[in-house]
C-alpha cells in the first residue's frame, strides 16, 4: 500500500498524504480505462517495463485487475492518459518506498 512504510516509521500524516495522492492518480488512470498489463514474458521488453511500473503500486493494482476490466478501452479518449497515470503512480510509489526506507534508517528527518 502506498504510504504504509511511512505510517510504520511513525509518520502517519505523510503516509496518508502519499496514500491519497498515489491512490487518486492510479484510480484516475483506471477510471480512464487504462489497460492493466499482466506480467508477461521477455518477448515484449517495453510491455514488461510498463507492467513493472503498474505493479509497483502494490495492492491497488491487484484490486483493479480483479474489479475493473484489465484490457481497458483503447477507443476511449483517455486511454493513453490512463495508461500513463497508472504507470506514473507505480513509479512514484517506488520513490515513496525509498523515502520511507531512508526515513526508517535515520538518514532523513
Amino acid at each position: 500500500m502506498p504510504g504504509a512504510g511511512h505510517v510504520y516509521a511513525g509518520r502517519p500524516g505523510r503516509g496518508l498524504r502519499f496514500l491519497m495522492a498515489l491512490g487518486l492518480l492510479f484510480g484516475l488512470g483506471v477510471a480512464m480505462h487504462a489497460r492493466l498489463l499482466p506480467p508477461g514474458g521477455l518477448e515484449d521488453p517495453l510491455g514488461l517495463l510498463r507492467c513493472a511500473a503498474q505493479v509497483a503500486i502494490g495492492l491497488p493494482y491487484g484490486l483493479a485487475r480483479w474489479l475493473a476490466d484489465p484490457m481497458g478501452l483503447p477507443m476511449d479518449p483517455g486511454y493513453d492518459y490512463g495508461n500513463t497515470f497508472t504507470e506514473v503512480a507505480g513509479l512514484l510509489n517506488v520513490l515513496v518506498i525509498l523515502d520511507a526506507w531512508d526515513t526508517a534508517r535515520g538518514r532523513r528527518a
